[in-house]
């Protein structure tokens, strides 16, 4: 006999789909008071992590300096080469810095935005399929996943990756609900801006996107083929034109594109941000790569475990086993359900998200942070609200129940073994979660009391079990300060300056003072640019950093830097710097000044002035 779920869109939807009756008044407070503690959790003593990563706070300073370098997302005002990413992100933080003036503040404060933004349209997006409970629970738990305490307090690209990848989940649902193309067109261009954020990794969710448009749509296949047509032609205008943009844009008069082998934008996204990614590699690997085998020593061992691996563990994992479970449950029991079922939409949409995106991760063999599990919080915390409230109102039956109580137990026991890997953290926290999982899912399986008060105690038992662990060390990570281009979450300030970087984003002051009362067009060149971004912020002045992040970008080339010198629009070169990978910098240039120009010693760094 099949057990059929009771619909969680059964509660009242909103005005604008049916004329139904308005969703109860608690709703929009409980909404709002969600909200606002995101925005608390996130903004809360922001600027303790300084300018975060520091090579990217350099990038918006220069976009705070030249409108070429806003426009190209450069390293340098001067415009010598870009960072190694698409420009979307610096965009957005430039605009604010642009507006507000240039501080650790507005260097992370867009993020925190944009992680209230993306919770608020989690929210939303869950509340069309499965009610407003469900909507605020996911909400509440992509606040505090760790992973996304630490990202939306952070200046790196993720988190407008995440805002742009979720809008684009609300727009396929609001597009499938009634078949409208111009919703799902609107899903392409945030996904197309979502390239232009990170590359690729925004088109992980497109499989999902697509399937639920195919299977849930109201109207006839043809049709559904030709609105996801449409999508495509606008996510490739809304990524495209930049790409266009950038190589039909004079090479001469314009920064190189850092990372990639030929000064090509899309030849970056296709192989070092793309390609690479995934497969690593010999060339694959792109600047910093290593070369050869690919990169395992920040995300771990490739493989169908990464995820639950000690670098991705305490990241995201904590809800994935019941995220898991709560799919295959909810899939089973709406196997029968009609094809457009808000419910089946919603798990396949999340569900495919979740699983696409954690497949690419675990066994991709290139460059990899535990930090890119951001993107799967929004679907792990969707899923766990969606399949938990389903299955919590399908408790008079004993396989909803039984379901339920293996999400309980699972994410219980994997609490457990999580907050041993800090059993100085704590440590009483557990034992809590392990004994309240225990109970929780005995009582589910035998039955809740039909008594409202008893069911109302289970069910609070069940919340917390599924949520207190991960609140908890989110909300540590959130009191924690990080900097370095490696973040991670949890009870220390972890995080590493890259391949090869120290991940001290401080420069001494002597130099900065130093560079500060340059008058040239560049204040200084140094090689890589790690070290460049921390002179530039050290000093507020335009920075050359020779080779790019690792080293190996030929830009400039000892004849353009020849040309500089000449020109006197470099005052300084300061010596001792490396990008991120072994690269080191640009050797020819180094060996010309160390021949031709004397060296001086400022706080214990050389530094040769070129002018002399």
């Amino acid at each position: 006999m099949t057990t059929v779920l009771p619909a969680p869109v059964s509660e009242p939807r909103h005005r604008e789909d049916s004329g139904a009756h308005a969703p109860p008044r608690w709703v929009r407070p409980a909404a709002f008071g969600l909200l606002a503690a995101t925005a608390v959790l996130y903004f809360w003593n922001l600027t303790a992590s300084g300018y975060g990563n520091s090579f990217y706070a350099a990038a918006v300073q220069s976009g705070t300096q030249s409108w070429k370098a806003w426009l190209f997302g450069s390293l340098d005002s001067g415009n010598v080469l870009t960072v190694d990413k698409p420009p979307a992100a610096l965009w957005v933080g430039t605009a604010f810095a642009r507006i507000f003036g240039f501080s650790s503040f507005t260097v992370l404060a867009p993020q925190a935005l944009m992680g209230v933004a993306s919770v608020g349209i989690l929210y939303l997006t869950v509340k069309r399929t499965a009610g407003p409970v469900a909507g605020l629970m996911a909400g509440a738990m992509l606040a505090v996943t760790p992973v996304a305490a630490l990202m939306f307090r952070f200046n790196n690209p993720d988190a407008l990756l995440v805002l742009l990848m979720v809008a684009g989940a609300y727009f396929v649902v609001r597009a499938t609900e009634k078949a409208s193309p111009r919703w799902l067109a609107l899903a392409g261009v945030a996904i197309g801006f979502g390239f232009l954020t990170k590359m690729m990794q925004a088109f992980l969710v497109l499989p999902a996107f697509g399937l639920v448009y195919l299977i849930a749509a109201p109207t006839s296949w043809g049709k559904r083929l030709l609105h996801l047509g449409g999508a495509v032609v606008a996510l490739v205008v809304s990524a495209g034109w930049y790409i266009a943009l950038v190589d039909l844009w004079p090479t001469s008069s314009r920064p190189y594109i850092g990372g990639s082998e030929g000064d090509s934008l899309l030849e970056l996204a296709l192989g070092y941000n793309g390609l690479g990614r995934i497969f690593g590699g010999g060339e694959g690997d792109g600047p910093g790569g290593g070369g050869g085998g690919g990169n395992t020593g920040f995300g771990g061992a490739s493989g169908l475990f990464r995820m639950f691996g000690s670098s991705f563990g305490t990241e995201v994992s904590w809800l994935l086993p019941a995220a898991l479970i709560g799919l295959v449950a909810g899939l089973w029991f709406t196997r029968r359900a009609p094809r457009t079922d808000r419910m089946r939409l919603a798990l396949v949409l999340w569900g495919g998200w979740l699983v696409v995106t954690a497949l690419v991760f675990s066994f991709m063999s290139g460059i990899v942070h535990p930090y890119y599990s951001v993107a799967l919080a929004p679907a792990i915390a969707a899923l766990v609200a969606i399949s938990g409230r389903a299955l919590w109102q399908g408790r008079a039956n004993l396989a909803p129940r039984a379901a339920l109580a293996g999400m309980v137990v699972a994410t219980a026991v994997w609490s457990f073994i999580l907050l041993d890997r800090t059993p100085e953290w704590f440590p009483a926290l557990r034992w809590i979660v392990a004994v309240l999982g225990v109970l929780a899912g005995t009582v589910l399986v035998m039955g809740v009391p039909s008594l409202r008060r008893a069911a109302t105690v289970v069910a609070a038992a069940v919340v917390l079990t599924i949520g207190v662990s991960s609140a908890a060390y989110g909300v540590e990570t959130a009191s924690v300060a990080h900097s370095g281009s490696i973040p991670t979450s949890g009870p220390t300030s972890s995080a590493m300056g890259g391949f090869g970087g120290s991940g001290d984003d401080s420069s001494s002051s002597e130099i900065g003072s130093l560079l500060a009362k340059t008058t040239t067009k560049w204040a200084a060149a140094t090689s890589g640019s790690q070290s460049a971004a921390s002179l530039e912020l050290a000093s507020g002045k335009a920075v050359i950093g020779i080779g790019g992040w690792s080293g190996s970008d030929p830009a400039p080339t000892l004849d353009e830097f020849k040309a500089y010198v000449a020109a006197g629009e470099v005052k300084y070169f300061v010596e001792g710097g490396r990008g991120g990978g072994p690269g080191g910098g640009s050797s020819e240039i180094t060996e010309w000044v160390t021949a031709n120009f004397t060296a001086t010693t400022v706080d214990g760094q050389t530094v040769y002035d070129l002018q002399s």
